[in-house]
């Protein structure tokens, strides 16, 4: 039998080191990811907003403001703010919208339940960090807009569901070829290891 280069054993517990990495810190990172901006009448669409963190912002004091503006509108009307609490203000919105953001605040998203036509507009959703010294205080602002069009029932988008089924093949394209590099890493170790064994009983 031949015996495995050590560059490539070497490869080999590289790419299985840097899976384990992936698949660790996977969890913890987090991406902006961008919200949908098509829903349908009667359903609940969930209006993403997701503000990253930076190191240096963990300890700081977060509000979060969710405005609409009607596309026929100029004027940006107050829907919701999370403070030490979700509150919902009076209006059209009242009892329709439900806070589903992260416990650290940098998911901020809300669904609103129930959706009808004059729901369209673009949302905004304000975040504000706050940090508090002994002399001063210094703020950041993030701020998200989301255009959303209400669709008639039964009229979604067929490119939608389109990209949504691609996505998920692709994720299960990815993931059976980790699997397989992993797997075959770890035959050819094991390989390995058997001839290093055997060419020591020979020298034995």
């Amino acid at each position: 039998m031949r015996r495995m280069a050590p560059a490539k054993v070497l490869s080999c517990l590289l790419i299985v080191l840097l899976l384990l990495i992936f698949v660790a810190t996977c969890q913890a990172v987090c991406v902006e990811v961008l919200s949908e901006t098509e829903a349908v009448v009667g359903s609940n669409m969930k209006l993403l907003c997701i503000s990253c963190k930076k190191r240096e912002e963990v300890n700081a004091i977060t509000v979060v403001e969710w405005f609409h503006k009607a596309y026929y509108n100029d004027t940006d009307i107050l829907i919701a703010e999370y403070r030490e609490g979700f509150v919902t203000m009076e209006g059209s919105f009242t009892d329709r919208l439900r806070w589903n953001g992260s416990r650290d605040l940098q998911d901020v998203s809300i669904v609103l339940l129930n959706v009808t036509t004059s729901d369209s507009g673009i949302y905004t959703c304000n975040v504000t960090r706050t940090f508090e010294f002994d002399s001063h205080r210094l703020s950041f602002q993030n701020t998200k807009n989301i255009s959303l069009t209400v669709l008639p029932d039964g009229k979604n988008d067929f490119t939608s569901y389109v990209s949504e089924i691609m996505m998920y093949i692709l994720l299960v394209f990815l993931t059976v070829w980790l699997l397989v590099e992993m797997l075959y890493c770890y035959r050819k170790i094991s390989k390995s290891e058997e001839v290093t064994q055997e060419s020591q009983c020979l020298e034995g």
